[in-house]
């Protein structure tokens, strides 16, 4: 066992416990989020802004203020 599989995370336990919304439903994919993050948080994916990885957020709410259609809540 290598030093490394001790930081490995479960991908599904860290999606579960996000804290980021985002209303799919309302997304157009325009990318603002994806561009103003400091942390690099979002990624596109099939015209829609998806969260890559929510544990590197620093709840700067960037996001929440440059999103067009409000779509996104960092709670």
């Amino acid at each position: 066992m290598g030093l490394g599989s001790l930081f490995k995370r479960n991908k599904k336990d860290a999606v579960e416990k996000c804290h980021i919304t985002i209303d799919v439903s309302n997304c157009d994919g325009c990318e603002k989020c994806n561009i103003a993050c400091p942390n690099n948080v979002f990624m596109i994916v099939d015209d829609i802004s998806k969260v890559r990885d929510c544990q590197v957020c620093k709840s700067c709410k960037v996001c929440m203020a440059i999103c067009p259609n409000d779509c996104i809540i960092v709670n």
